[in-house]
């Protein structure tokens, strides 16, 4: 009996030794590798099952899109590649994602993929969208720790018969810093550049105010990371707007996408041409930073490897290998490139 309470307290003591050191070697991790955000527009991450108050009819087995579990998990598992690959060695520590239908399948993305691995906690509230697509974010719980999230929508944009998705909020610590992180997928432009507009400005206004709140609160020292498909180009006035309004803020944001040359010229190809509308902004709190979370504009990239492009048969040159190209199933990834960004601990 002394035997094995003997025996209880070594492996108690073992336990205990062993936790300790696994959060001394993810806070080292921390402290030494560049913390990777990602952001992602997955572009119609469908499960296969109806859901009686969405606009999912599309997606379904009986569907114009044929979808069905074989292309589902297929999927999945393509959307868990890019994540892996665009990490390297260090799969990114923050993805925000856009065009998720439901927790459910950003659970079996998780939870059922090779990312299972790496123990990403998720981030996620069911938006109104019409059609039931989602903004949300999966994080690595080994070097960070969501301490509050909320989805913000516009009240005026949810009236009547139209909704739209919100912007996820994520209040993060990452080593011994606060990092807000802002994820968004704006209106679209179908039926041309100006469709939407009119939301998309709603939209910006709600992120520039709620980046303003948070470095108010902060004496302007806040740490703001805004990423997402904007479905606009950083030359768009809207974004200028966003950027550098006219009145007086108490946020200072810069646009890392801004003025981008080297390798892929955007994330996203339309009729030819390249355009940058996945983009990653920041506060000035997150640019020559003397202690905590630190990047610059030479720390964003575009992650474009040769297996998330083809050549593109309607134009000279290269697009997306996308999952569909109209209603022909093409068994790729994603029309949209992801972008990368490192943050580095001082």
């Amino acid at each position: 009996m002394l035997i094995e309470t003997i025996y209880r307290k070594i492996a108690v003591a073992l336990v205990l030794m062993l936790s300790i050191s696994w959060m001394a070697y993810s806070q080292d991790r921390v402290d030494s590798l560049p913390v990777k955000v990602m952001f992602y527009n997955a572009e119609n991450l469908f499960d296969t099952e109806d859901d009686s108050i969405k606009d999912d009819i599309e997606f379904l087995p009986g569907g114009l899109m044929r979808w069905n579990k074989s292309r589902y998990y297929n999927k999945i598992n393509s959307v868990s590649k890019v994540i892996i690959a665009a990490g390297e060695w260090n799969p990114p520590a923050i993805v925000g994602l856009c065009e998720i239908e439901n927790r459910k399948v950003l659970g079996d993305l998780v939870y059922g993929t090779p990312l299972s691995a790496f123990g990403y906690g998720i981030v996620h509230e069911e938006s109104p969208d019409i059609r039931g697509i989602d903004v949300c974010m999966i994080y690595r719980k080994d070097l960070v720790t969501v301490i509050g999230h909320r989805l913000l929508i516009p009240e005026n944009l949810n009236t009547g018969e139209f909704h739209t998705r919100g912007v996820i909020y994520a209040r993060c610590i990452v080593g011994s810093d606060t990092l807000h992180v802002l994820v968004n997928h704006w209106p679209s432009r179908r039926g041309g550049v100006l469709a939407g507009e009119e939301l998309r400005e709603v939209m910006a206004r709600m992120v520039r105010h709620t980046a303003d709140s948070l470095c108010l609160a902060s004496k302007g020292n806040a740490k703001v990371l805004i990423i997402g498909d904007f479905n606009c180009t950083p030359s768009d006035p809207l974004m200028s707007e966003l950027i550098d309004p006219d009145s007086g803020v108490n946020c200072s944001l810069i646009n890392l996408s801004d003025g981008k040359k080297e390798g892929t010229a955007g994330t996203y190809r339309y009729q030819g041409t390249w355009e940058m509308i996945d983009q990653i902004i920041v506060s000035g709190g997150l640019l020559n930073s003397s202690k905590g979370l630190d990047t610059d504009k030479e720390h964003f990239r575009i992650f474009s490897p040769d297996f998330l492009l083809k050549n593109d048969n309607k134009y000279p040159g290269m697009v997306p290998f996308s999952t569909y190209r109209g209603y022909s199933y093409q068994g790729g990834f994603s029309d949209h490139l992801p972008v990368l960004l490192d943050l580095v601990v001082r």
